[in-house]
């Protein structure tokens, strides 16, 4: 499938997919004989994985690391699966760290709030 066509289904920008792309971060993609990216239904779930790691905050160094893991193949799932454990008790951590600050807005507000009526 063509750029325009994943970019729809993964939700990154096109310009997002051709610098992902450039820095190496999407293993096994393949060029038409008009040196267009052609993407395969595993780029695009690829690209899905990368939208969300980087909505989640994981720092560029680190999904660059992933992808390298990602293309060297099997004998690196543990290491994969490593780097998606650590993500996720950090998105963990900011959950929590959120939720405390949402307790303090609430209860800003309801001051607010309470001054406002008299």
């Amino acid at each position: 499938m063509k750029i325009s066509e994943a970019s729809a289904i993964c939700g990154l920008k096109i310009d997002t997919i051709r610098y992902y792309d450039s820095a190496g971060l999407i293993p096994k993609l393949e060029r038409g004989s008009d040196g267009q990216r052609r993407f395969s239904s595993e780029n695009v779930e690829w690209l899905t994985l990368l939208f969300w790691l980087r909505e989640t905050g994981m720092p560029m160094e680190r999904m660059r690391e992933f992808a390298k893991l990602y293309a060297e193949g099997g004998p690196t799932i543990a290491e994969r699966k490593a780097i998606l454990l650590e993500h996720a008790d950090v998105i963990e951590r900011r959950r929590h760290s959120l939720d405390r600050c949402e307790t303090v807005l609430k209860r800003k507000i309801e001051i607010y709030d309470a001054l406002e009526q008299t």
